[in-house]
Formats: structure tokens, C-alpha cells, sequence
């Protein structure tokens, strides 16, 4: 029975609810199942804040970028992209990925993510490319595949530039697994042999845009020929 914050938690992403509003709820009916006082659930929550800064995104970031997109932040996007003719969804998420992982290198982690960064501007922006390409009546499974384009350019950024940080989480917990073990490491050497690998993800994702943009030109730009075809 403690498990059915598990539960929850698939279950509420597969229906698309809140996931702020998910993953409160699964802590709290995980807390009540093992008979934890709603003092002590409470509590709980309110440690991890004051330690990890786990709901620090729901005080500050979610907040902002709601009266962002409300104040038209994701139209604008759409709208500036739709103005660059050499623009393209591919290109439009190279260069986020580029910047994601740039920065990661230098340990500036925080200037991107899917919350902050992705929803409200690098998947509109991308949106806004095809959009301005082959025409608005884009289908919704195209755009779902756009969006995760863009989310999975912030996890590859991330997840291969922050290894060249010296000063990164992994690198410093793979120095202390060695010391304990007696063997000599270097972190600034770990970090060195980082670099290839980054350098080989970015050229591998970029070329997997390519052929993003390739595909969508060949699904969307047939479905315009088409409808070109019989409006004449």
C-alpha cells in the first residue's frame, strides 16, 4: 500500500494533470498510508524545501512564466521565429541545444530547463518555424513531436556538457568512489575526457534535427502541395 504514491504519480501524468498537483498528492496519501501525522507530512515537505530547494520551482519559476505565457510570451516567440525566413524547427533547437550545452560546460546549469526555458519558448519558437513554413494547420501529433524534440535538446545539453564542469556533482562523487578505493583520479582530467563525448552528442543531435527537418518537410510539405492543389 505505500506504493500507491507510485501509483498516482503514472497514473496522473498519463491523464496529463498538473504534475505539481500529482506529485503533492502522492506525497500526501503516501505520508497517510504509513500513518504519518498531517503535521509530519507537512513537515516533510517543508524540509525538503528549506534543504533541496525541491519546490523552489513552484514559489518562483512557475509563477513567472505563467504571467509570461498569459501576457502572450509564447505568441511573441511564435511570432518573431515566423519573421526569420531561414529559420527552421531543426535549427531552432540546434541552437538551443548548443547554448543548453555551452552553458552546462561552464556550470550554468540553471539557464535553461523545460520549465524556465523549453515550454514557454524553445518549443513555441520551434512551433512557430513550421508554422511559418508549411501553414498553421499543423497536426497535433507533429507538434507533440516538435515539443519533444525540444524538451529531449535540454536533457542531452545538460546531461553531456555539465561532465566537463569540474566542480558538477558527478564528477566530485566519482572522485570521492576512487579516494575511497585507493585510486589516484584526477577530477580535472575526468572532466578533459568529458569534452569528446560532448562534442560527439552535439554532432549526433544535430544531425538527428536534420532529419527532423527533413521529415517534416516531407509530411507537412506534401499536405501543403495538396491543399495548394486544390485551392487552385
Amino acid at each position: 500500500m505505500v506504493m500507491i504514491g507510485v501509483a498516482i504519480v503514472i497514473i496522473g501524468f498519463i491523464v496529463r494533470l498538473n504534475p505539481l498537483l500529482v506529485v503533492t498528492v502522492a506525497g500526501l496519501v503516501t505520508g497517510l498510508v504509513a500513518k504519518q501525522s498531517l503535521y509530519d507530512i507537512i513537515e516533510q515537505f517543508g524540509k525538503a524545501f528549506t534543504t533541496n530547494r525541491y519546490m523552489a520551482i513552484f514559489i518562483a519559476t512557475l509563477p513567472v512564466i505563467g504571467l509570461l505565457e498569459r501576457f502572450g510570451l509564447r505568441e511573441q516567440a511564435e511570432s518573431v521565429v515566423a519573421k526569420v525566413k531561414a529559420a527552421t524547427t531543426g535549427r531552432i533547437i540546434n541552437v538551443y541545444l548548443f547554448i543548453r550545452e555551452l552553458g552546462a560546460v561552464f556550470g550554468l546549469t540553471s539557464i535553461g530547463g523545460h520549465a524556465q526555458m523549453v515550454r514557454p519558448l524553445v518549443a513555441p519558437m520551434a512551433e512557430g518555424a513550421a508554422e511559418a513554413k508549411y501553414g498553421k494547420d499543423i497536426p497535433d501529433n507533429i507538434r507533440q513531436e516538435i515539443r519533444a524534440h525540444s524538451a529531449a535538446a535540454d536533457n542531452i545539453g545538460l546531461f553531456f556538457g555539465e561532465d566537463v564542469f569540474i566542480a558538477i556533482g558527478a564528477i566530485l562523487l566519482m572522485k570521492g568512489f576512487f579516494d575511497q578505493n585507493n585510486i589516484p583520479a584526477d577530477p580535472l582530467q575526468m572532466a578533459m575526457w568529458a569534452i569528446p563525448t560532448a562534442i560527439a552528442a552535439f554532432v549526433v543531435h544535430s544531425i538527428r534535427l536534420q532529419m527532423l527537418d527533413r521529415s517534416l518537410d516531407r509530411r507537412l510539405g506534401k499536405a501543403k502541395n495538396k491543399s495548394a492543389e486544390k485551392g487552385e
